[in-house]
């Protein structure tokens, strides 16, 4: 295991320098899920949510908030992203909404924490629109599934 790069030789917090790094295609796949009632999941499937289109607001959010990933965690460089798809699963056993984005950049850095940060942002804005009928929603797994480009190359999650 390689060392944290975001400490210097002092132990303090600092912004890697990615300055030397080549320029390549990088590409990060995120997931994660939030289980619900089966109601709630029915109400999501049949667009019979009061507040509209649930699933569209969501994926709406996730590519925003992928967008605005450096704005939240402290030390991420802002990235010009090429392409941010999210898609959503309704899965019936357990009743649950997967979320899989999958973000891409050309740039000096991976688009990791932008895919990670639009699985938990669409996942938060469907308990937000869903919490008035559901409020024991429950977010899991969200985790890194896929990333190419860079020095490290080609990685993939094991399957458990």
């Amino acid at each position: 295991m390689s060392e944290l790069t975001h400490f210097n030789q002092a132990g303090e917090a600092h912004m890697v320098d990615v300055g030397d790094k080549a320029v390549t295609q990088r590409t990060a796949v995120a997931e994660g899920w939030i289980a619900m009632h089966s109601q709630t999941l029915a109400l999501i499937a049949d667009g019979g949510h009061k507040k509209g289109d649930v699933l569209g607001i969501a994926r709406v959010a996730a590519i925003m908030g992928a967008k605005r990933t450096s704005d939240l965690i402290p030390l991420c460089h802002p990235l010009p992203l090429t392409h941010v798809n999210v898609e959503f699963r309704l899965e019936p056993s357990p009743p649950r909404v997967h979320c899989v984005v999958t973000a891409r950049t050309h740039g000096q850095t991976g688009v990791e924490m932008e895919a990670l940060t639009a699985v938990q942002v669409g996942l938060l804005t469907l308990y937000d629109m869903c919490k008035a009928v559901d409020k024991g929603m429950v977010m899991q797994d969200v985790r890194l599934v896929e990333k190419r480009g860079g020095k490290s190359g080609h990685w993939r999650r094991q399957p458990e």
